[in-house]
């Protein structure tokens, strides 16, 4: 969808060009407005984000890529709509319970290097292509239906670091949080993910 000639007719606001750009990315949208403004509000907050998306496309310059310039202007609707106080969550709370004793920055190096991967990744999780996870039909139902109960916040981080293959910078500046919080919000949806992924292999069920 990065394509010369595909840009090129979204330029011109071409309509056909432009429909194809919402199928694509539209459940995404929805999915990183609801931690911020809730579910009541995240489908109007799209809606209102691609109008803004089809009026500056004539001024797009390709400065970034296509994908994060879009979730860049659903990031300041959303914002101007629904600004909270604080976009933190409790970092302490989000620690594996036989690690509360352990300083939030000191789990963190433990676990993680500065792109936010695991510095020793659980077997069956093929960080090189998150992609490769869904090859299996039976195996990708799975992982959508978990992905559906997954917090909002943690859903949204995840899709878009995991899914998108966006940087944690990235993240952090769309959905307006922390790179510390980004790190574990993506870390306890990763672990979701895995151990549904564990429970299929060894069963062949979800």
């Amino acid at each position: 969808m990065d394509s010369a000639g595909f840009l090129a007719k979204l330029k011109n606001q071409d309509h056909q060009a432009f429909n194809q750009l919402v199928q694509q990315y539209h459940q995404s949208l929805i999915t990183v407005a609801r931690p911020i403004v809730g579910d009541s509000w995240a489908e109007e907050v799209v809606q209102e984000a691609w109008v803004s998306i089809f009026k500056a496309l004539p001024k797009f310059q390709g400065r970034s890529s296509l994908k994060t310039w879009i979730y860049t202007i659903l990031k300041n609707e959303a914002f101007s709509r629904y600004r909270k106080e604080s976009k933190t969550v409790s970092l302490e709370a989000q620690l594996p319970d036989d690690q509360k004793d352990r300083s939030i920055d000191d789990w963190l190096s433990s676990v993680f290097n500065k792109d936010g991967h695991w510095l020793n990744a659980p077997s069956g999780w093929d960080l090189s292509s998150p992609e490769a996870l869904l090859q299996e039909e039976q195996l990708q139902k799975c992982i959508e239906h978990t992905l559906e109960l997954l917090k909002p916040d943690q859903k949204a981080v995840f899709l878009l670091r995991d899914q998108d293959q966006l940087a944690m910078e990235e993240v952090c500046n769309i959905l307006e949080i922390t790179h510390s919080n980004a790190r574990v919000l993506l870390h306890r949806a990763r672990l979701k993910l895995f151990q549904v992924i564990n429970h299929y292999q060894e069963t062949g069920e979800c």
